[in-house]
């Protein structure tokens, strides 16, 4: 487990915001694909398948690149300017092949996700706030697990993300109603019992009211929106569980956290077209409202299951889509080989003694999902610079830094 970083302060307050206007509707789900689901609404997408914290930390080099903008420094600097680092991943999508090699990594006691991410840590370790997407809902206590097109999977996929040192993850996506209510409450749950926070499901109104916590001294509040929940609707009345992405809510939401003392307002959007690098034109109106008056300081994309390009919208960092982090996907003609291709997107975040917020150009950290060799994330330039790499997983990592820097090369960490 990693050391405790993270000091949070939830701020919990009656009455929300409007909902989004109506729930997105999505085809029927008859389409089984490898082990995802192709579902959901074009507008913003097509097809798819006791708290613990941590205290900053030191930058972390890895494969001769240093993480953030490569000051090495975190809290308040001499000049009084307070920083705090961040890494941001994509989809953590758990296939029903991951939870069999996850059995076997526990001797078949179990289940234990913790070596397929392992190689992420120096990177996640490195920064004061590392922040995952899950994709997927834990299954309710006593229910049978499940794939697509309804997912189900087991708590021991959040002890492995906050064993490999995630904080915290957004939560809202098409997936985020597949258990229902009680997937949701048992999502929640397992995330504070392992000591990651979350925004994008709530087991109450007040959580889904934007909350506010502390890192380095600095006051964020992170928010998680989805295109829609698969053709599932809330409950009459409880529309608040998770949020829809509506650029109205969006600024509404940040406006109020900004009201509740945040300094940085992080927007997670699960949005785009699935298997395509280009940003759609909805993702693209969506970016450029929710940028368009400051309210926003950072956006982080993800659903694509493709990398998709980091760009500067409105003279805010917008990271359209980080891939998925960690899958089974490519299993079938729909999914390009880039479906195994992702990135830990890092940043460093500054304000100065005006309060002028600054966010760094995201500095990109190339991934590749082994599926041969255990579902292994590898960090593809650390794995290269290694000499004990083999040579058929090595042409495999060249091949997989050539499609990424295709999407993303302005961006990707400098090597020596």
């Amino acid at each position: 487990m990693a050391p405790v970083r993270a000091t949070v302060t939830a701020l919990l307050v009656t009455g929300l915001l409007s909902a989004c206007s109506a729930t997105a509707s999505a085809p029927s789900l008859d389409e089984r694909v490898g082990e995802d689901l192709g579902t959901g609404p074009p507008s913003l997408r097509a097809p798819d398948g006791d708290a613990r914290g941590h205290e900053g930390r030191p930058s972390a080099s890895v494969a001769g690149s240093t993480v953030g903008d490569g000051t090495g420094a975190t809290g308040t600097r001499d000049d009084g300017i307070r920083q705090v680092t961040m890494a941001f991943t994509g989809d953590t999508l758990t296939h029903s092949p991951l939870w069999a090699q996850a059995q076997r990594n526990a001797g078949g006691n179990g289940y234990d996700y913790t070596p397929m991410q392992a190689r992420l840590t120096p990177l996640l370790d490195g920064v004061d706030l590392a922040v995952c997407h899950l994709e997927t809902p834990i299954a309710p206590d006593g229910e049978e697990f499940s794939t697509a097109p309804a997912y189900g999977v087991q708590p021991e996929v959040v002890a492995g993300l906050a064993a490999n040192g995630y904080d915290r993850c957004s939560t809202a996506s098409n997936h985020t109603f597949d258990r229902g209510i009680a997937g949701i409450d048992r999502t929640v749950n397992v995330l504070a019992y392992n000591g990651l926070g979350q925004s994008g499901m709530a087991r109450t109104p007040q959580e889904s009211s934007p909350q506010v916590f502390e890192v380095n001294g600095v006051k964020i509040s992170h928010l998680s929106y989805t295109f829609g929940y698969n053709g599932n609707i809330p409950p009459p009345g409880q529309e608040w569980r998770s949020t829809l992405i509506d650029p109205a809510r969006i600024i509404g939401d940040a406006v109020t956290a900004r009201s509740r003392g945040a300094e940085v307002v992080v927007a997670s959007l699960h949005w785009g077209d699935e298997g395509v690098a280009a940003p759609t034109d909805a993702q693209r109106s969506v970016a450029e409202a929710i940028t368009a008056d400051g309210a926003i300081d950072l956006v982080v994309g993800h659903h694509a299951h493709v990398l998709q390009p980091t760009e500067k919208v409105n003279g805010t960092w917008v990271m359209f889509g980080l891939g998925n982090i960690i899958s089974n996907l490519p299993d079938h003609p729909r999914w390009p080989a880039a479906a195994q291709d992702a990135a830990v997107a890092t940043t460093t975040v500054t304000i100065d003694r005006a309060g002028k917020v600054r966010v760094a150009r995201p500095v990109m950290h190339p991934t590749w999902v082994d599926r041969d060799h255990g579902w292994v994330v590898r960090v593809v330039q650390a794995d290269l610079a290694d000499p004990s790499t083999p040579p058929d997983i090595r042409e495999q990592l060249r091949l997989s830094l050539d499609r990424t820097r295709m999407v993303l090369d302005p961006y990707i960490a400098k090597t020596p």
